[in-house]
């Protein structure tokens, strides 16, 4: 918004207006991207402090101290008069989302059938696309309000904070947490009420209380023990999922699809109402991975977004080699997002809209894969005693990277303009080949029975193997 431009980071105005300005160059402000990746250091700071919490207090109460932080950071901004009250704003809300982030996805994961855990686990992401589309149609609305339009827009995120606050207090913990407190008998309640009254759950019962007894033998050090031998094969994949989800390249689209739109002549309102229409893209294409999930699986859908994804790339470096005159301003897809002149001659509007169809082609691949699936995965490979520290790992390598990302991706830009996309295409290859290769399948399998899909993969079973044959001579020990 240019209001919010004006009062905070007018050097920008100046600097958008000015013709002698790089186009690649024009959003450069270091102060401009510090306030949008302090949230994002905050969050890996806080989603390693509430791995060691959430063990002692529960999945319940660490949502809790999330949405309280996230409404404080949100009031903050709001009143904002100054960038350090800005960046303080931001960095509470980056606490609050790294304490939610840590705990939401486990209590989901922890509290679902085991047949239907992948579409809980993905309702999560899904809310997050709700919250994104929300959050760019309040901008599309508060954007009219001259001078203050701003304040609205970052007040109105106290609304969801107030929503955790509210709703972590009418929810109970998840059984496998309140077991790993010894409260056995509200966890068997918590049990009971999660399934059903009629639903017989001792079995289920038993088994967490045989994970959560395993789990004790090992109870310290659970970081340190993540880096050993025995969870090698856990820490690869909840290492790699997070990393390769950071360079799909999205971040890009999240950034500068407005700009797309300002290229083929439209206002600054109607650009945030294409976000609007690629937010609601990548929203039906969240859903649509949450009901097909547990019914393709993991890989097939981790698979399928990667091609789509590189499909949109290849198809716009066909157009851009047929149009000469487009072929430095469009060397893929991605990089016509902020370009719309190039050396004095304007994009025709039939091939920007092309490049606007293949965004929402890009985006509904990626909502339908390693959107969501970035939060299923690693929460459900990690066995109990080290699953806090393995999803504080996975979120923190997730938060880290976007901070770095956000942080030096305008400066990069400027310096080395569309080439830096490449880099990009190169990684869905990589990430789309790893995936075939090295994830398994773990549709369908209870968290207490991961270790099984571990022990019949063709690499990662000798890992498994090793797992095993400690556990034994522990138990022989014991």
């Amino acid at each position: 918004m240019d209001s919010f431009l004006g009062k905070f980071f007018p050097s920008v105005i100046d600097g958008r207006k000015s013709a002698k300005v790089n186009a690649y160059c024009k959003y450069d402000n270091q102060w401009l991207t510090a306030f949008t990746s302090s949230l994002w250091i905050a969050g890996t700071l806080s989603s390693l402090v509430a791995s060691r919490v959430t063990r002692r207090v529960g999945r319940q109460a660490i949502m809790l101290i999330g949405g309280v932080l996230f409404l404080s950071g949100s009031i903050i901004n709001a009143a904002a008069v100054n960038i350090t009250m800005l960046i303080i704003g931001r960095l509470l809300l980056g606490f609050g989302v790294g304490f939610t982030l840590q705990s939401a996805p486990l209590y989901l994961s922890e509290t679902a059938p085991a047949r239907w855990r992948g579409a809980f686990t993905s309702a999560y992401n899904a809310f997050v696309v709700i919250g994104v589309l929300s959050a760019t149609v309040t901008n599309y609305f508060t954007n009219r309000i001259p001078e203050w339009g701003w304040r609205v827009s970052l007040g109105l995120a106290a609304v969801p904070g107030a929503v955790i606050v509210l709703g972590a207090l009418f929810v109970s913990d998840t059984p496998i947490s309140l077991v790993m407190r010894g409260q056995h008998d509200r966890a068997r309640a918590a049990l009971q009420r999660i399934r059903g009254h009629g639903a017989d759950v001792d079995a289920e019962f038993k088994d967490i209380i045989r994970a959560v007894d395993m789990a004790r033998q090992n109870d310290d050090g659970a970081f340190r023990r993540l880096f050993s031998k025995k969870y090698r094969h856990c820490l690869a994949i909840g290492a790699a999922i997070p990393v390769f989800y950071e360079f799909t390249g999205m971040v890009v689209i999240a950034v500068f699809s407005p700009v797309l739109f300002r290229t083929v002549g439209f206002s600054s309102q109607k650009a945030i109402l294409g976000s609007v229409i690629n937010s609601m893209t990548n929203l039906a294409s969240t859903l649509l991975s949450s009901v097909v999930m547990d019914r393709t699986g993991r890989r097939f859908l981790f698979v399928v977004g990667g091609l789509g994804m590189m499909l949109c790339e290849l198809t716009s470096l066909h157009d851009c080699n047929r149009n000469h005159n487009y072929r430095k301003v469009a060397i893929s897809w991605i990089m016509a997002d902020h370009l719309g002149k190039h050396g004095g001659v304007t994009m025709p509007r039939s091939y920007a809209t092309g490049v606007l169809v293949l965004i929402c082609m890009c985006t509904f691949s990626f909502g339908l894969s390693w959107a969501p699936l970035r939060w299923v995965v690693p929460s459900e490979i990690y066995p109990v005693e080290v699953r806090s520290a393995g999803q504080a790992m996975s979120i923190s390598i997730t938060l880290c990277i976007s901070f770095v990302e956000l942080q030096v991706f305008l400066k990069l830009l400027c310096a080395m303009k569309f080439s830096l996309f490449l880099f990009y295409a190169a990684w869905l290859l990589a990430m789309t080949v790893f995936v075939v290769l090295l994830l398994p399948e773990t549709k369908g399998v209870p968290l207490e029975a991961m270790q099984s899909v571990w022990a019949r993969h063709w690499y990662w079973r000798r890992f498994a193997e090793d797992a095993k044959q400690e556990v034994l001579h522990v138990n022989d020990d014991l």
